[in-house]
């Protein structure tokens, strides 16, 4: 007599190992239509407000709009940020300006105090038309104080940039350039030396102006002031740091 019972148990081992399948808990599958933070959700769009002061180095003598440095610094942010996201840029700045007259025309301006960045280039003029040295320290301090309230008090969103050297364009070779270049090394060095002790942000630019006599790419059509590409080098070095402001 033949016995299947050999048959039977691997059927009901089988069968008590489905059942227990068929019971276990289903995970829930999420929802994503109710979910507050979808996946594919877009971030909201974000408005940065960029603002330059400054001189004839910052309003951009003698080239167009959109190559003056600040217009280019705000072109180059933009690239990074989604298409969403807008910068503006307001300019207070004029050539021929000392300290004193930016000063003046920041307070005649009354600007915001939101400004997500903040840039700071002057000095120069007030070297040019023989002011004290003297002027010039205390004003640089007063004008980076004002730059900083004007980004609500953060002192991380401003960006002082070194003065050009003027000695090295044709413009400069007529008026002892030697001592233009040695003036303005005492003008940088005091710039530099305050944003260093105050952990404000310096870039030096100082050298790409100095290469003005033998790359005349780097100097304006009017023989003084820089070019387009000048300012190009200008916002190199300045963007990355203006990004790391920004992404704080």
């Amino acid at each position: 007599m033949n016995y299947i019972r050999l048959v039977i148990v691997p059927l009901i081992v089988g069968l008590n190992f489905l059942s227990c399948n068929i019971n276990a808990e289903i995970p829930e599958v999420p929802n994503y239509e109710q979910n507050e933070n979808p996946i594919n959700e877009e971030p909201e769009p974000r408005h940065i407000k960029l603002i330059s002061l400054g001189d004839s180095y910052t309003i951009g003598q003698s080239v167009c709009e959109d190559c003056r440095f600040p217009a280019q610094l705000r072109d180059s942010l933009q690239t990074y940020f989604s298409e969403n996201d807008s910068i503006s840029l307001e300019i207070i700045a004029q050539t021929g300006w000392t300290t004193s007259n930016l000063k003046s025309a920041i307070t005649a301006a009354e600007p915001s105090s939101d400004f997500d960045l903040v840039t700071l280039l002057i000095g120069v003029n007030n070297q040019y038309q023989n002011k004290p040295f003297s002027l010039y320290q205390t004003e640089f301090i007063e004008l980076t104080n004002t730059a900083i309230t004007l980004a609500n008090g953060d002192a991380s969103k401003l960006i002082v940039v070194s003065i050009p050297d003027y000695a090295y364009t044709p413009f400069g070779q007529n008026y002892n350039p030697s001592y233009i270049s040695e003036q303005l090394l005492q003008y940088n060095d005091y710039a530099e030396t305050y944003c260093n002790e105050n952990n404000l942000n310096y870039v030096y630019i100082t050298d790409i102006t100095q290469q003005g006599l033998t790359n005349t790419e780097l100097v304006a059509t009017d023989n003084l002031h820089p070019s387009e590409l000048a300012y190009t080098k200008f916002v190199e070095r300045i963007l990355p740091l203006a990004l790391e402001v920004l992404e704080q």
